[in-house]
């Protein structure tokens, strides 16, 4: 019997190279392998209440990325997470078994508070244990992520050992599956890939959006001239190369410390890589853009197909919690 994978999507709008190679594609290979369950996860996007009328349009732009990008909705769930109001309840129902220091010492909640500190409030305290619910909801097993999010995977870990050790074995201890390309840094050279900063390009750009924003990229800091010799190894343009043409990653390592190829035809032939790599996905979002209707078919059955688990799930949790008779 295969495991189930759950996974989630921040609804931030169009998606980027740096979720397609640091998660998407992965989630793609995934559905051959696993029983997969890829949620929108919009009640994350209301703990910074930011943008929060954009909301619909961003759900339907990160779905028509994620259908052209290979999630086949026939091989796995894709739906909106409020869509399915059973997250609501079981989120509830594990805040009463997570202890408040817990969720206190998260980094990624000291951050935000520092980024927000005139909202800091109980959704953004609580968002692990959101996040916790996403996943145990539907029994995943299985959860596909970067390095850096390892800690809230943990975090995870250990509201499932509480509640089992207090209720009875009820969830399975998600387990990390690293994607390959665990990190991608932007176009500034230094941060990871991110819309909010702008260093990002989107999946669903024009071949000459691409090209424009990847020639104003940050190459090899510490190469000043074109006879100077390249530093692969700290040039980000190198590694997304390294990436979307693997096969000449050996030669442009040595051509490149040999200054026999310049940071601007590097450029150029990177941009030329991705709008290759990218042609196909970007002519299926089209195809799919035209048809509406069809991708919120999808969204709806998606959500159907996730609250027959999801009922399942949250009865289990009531009965064992003393909240049904027996």
């Amino acid at each position: 019997m295969k495991k189930r994978v759950f996974s989630g999507v921040r609804p931030t709008g169009r998606l980027h190279i740096g979720n397609y190679l640091g998660a998407v594609k992965n989630y793609v290979a995934l559905q051959d392998e696993y029983e997969c369950v890829y949620c929108i996860v919009d009640l994350h996007a209301l703990t910074t209440l930011e943008e929060t009328n954009r909301l619909q349009s961003n759900i339907y732009e990160a779905l028509l990325d994620l259908l052209a990008a290979g999630l086949d909705p026939e091989k796995s769930i894709i739906f909106v997470q409020s869509h399915v109001p059973e997250i609501n309840e079981l989120f509830t129902l594990l805040g009463m078994v997570t202890p408040l220091g817990w969720l206190l010492r998260v980094p990624t909640f000291k951050e935000k508070a520092r980024l927000h500190p005139q909202n800091i409030n109980y959704g953004l305290v609580g968002y692990p244990v959101l996040m916790t619910s996403d996943i145990v909801l539907y029994k995943g097993e299985v959860v596909p992520v970067g390095e850096d999010q390892l800690p809230h995977l943990e975090l995870a870990r250990e509201i499932v050992r509480r509640f089992n050790e207090h209720f009875g074995e009820t969830f399975p201890e998600p387990q990390a599956k690293l994607t390959n390309f665990p990190m991608v840094i932007g176009l500034d050279g230094k941060d990871k890939m991110s819309k909010s900063l702008g260093n990002h390009i989107e999946l669903a750009a024009t071949a000459e959006e691409t090209t424009k924003k990847i020639m104003s990229a940050v190459t090899d800091p510490a190469r000043k001239l074109r006879t100077d010799a390249g530093h692969p190894e700290i040039c980000n343009i190198f590694k997304l190369r390294s990436y979307f043409e693997s096969s000449v990653a050996t030669a442009l390592n040595k051509d490149c410390r040999a200054a026999a190829i310049g940071c601007v035809d590097c450029k150029k032939a990177l941009a030329a890589a991705i709008n290759a790599d990218l042609a196909p996905l970007r002519a299926r979002r089209a195809e799919l853009a035209a048809r509406p209707e069809y991708v919120i078919d999808i969204m709806q059955d998606g959500a159907r197909r996730a609250q027959i688990i999801a009922k399942q799930t949250l009865a289990e949790v009531k009965q064992k919690m003393g909240l049904v008779p027996i």
